[in-house]
């Protein structure tokens, strides 16, 4: 990427079929067929008018996995909005009802944090990452990541309370 960035238009295209491959299979095991050729080539044109916002000093690979990351949750939320079943389809399915409405709560509380404590939640206690891949993601340094989570996990129990 830093190649690509002062001007390097082999290194580009590399760097774009590198990346369209692994995007692939990223999709490939989080979204039906046409939906991870649809979140690949989203990932693939965030990336492309995002580049001048990478870097170098980061790591690249947390900077691509969090743009790949908020397409793929894009897909999901679009395809929530969007799915339609007959009400005559006799489907058999399980009762997910106290999991949504506990995402819709948890949503709804990480949207009254500061979007920097919300966004290291989700990405630390959420969604695994560690520290220092949070610290890379987000661009805050290791300290004010840990910061930014005490601070809106105190919020939250005092919003719970």
């Amino acid at each position: 990427m830093t190649a690509a960035q002062t001007g390097d238009g082999d290194a580009y295209e590399q760097l774009l079929r590198e990346l369209d491959r692994w995007l692939r299979g990223y999709y490939a095991r989080r979204l039906p067929g046409p939906a991870a050729e649809d979140a690949t080539q989203d990932a693939l044109l965030a990336i492309h008018n995002k580049r001048h916002t990478y870097q170098p000093s980061r790591p690249f690979g947390a900077w691509a996995m969090a743009i790949a990351r908020y397409k793929w949750v894009d897909r999901i939320r679009d395809a929530s909005r969007f799915a339609a079943l007959s009400l005559e389809d006799d489907i058999a399915i399980e009762d997910h009802g106290e999991a949504a409405i506990s995402a819709a709560a948890l949503d709804d509380l990480l949207g009254r944090l500061k979007p920097a404590q919300a966004s290291v939640i989700r990405l630390v206690k959420l969604g695994g990452l560690s520290i220092t891949r949070a610290s890379g993601v987000t661009g805050q340094s290791a300290a004010l990541v840990k910061i930014n989570i005490h601070r809106g996990l105190k919020k939250l129990s005092a919003l719970v309370s």
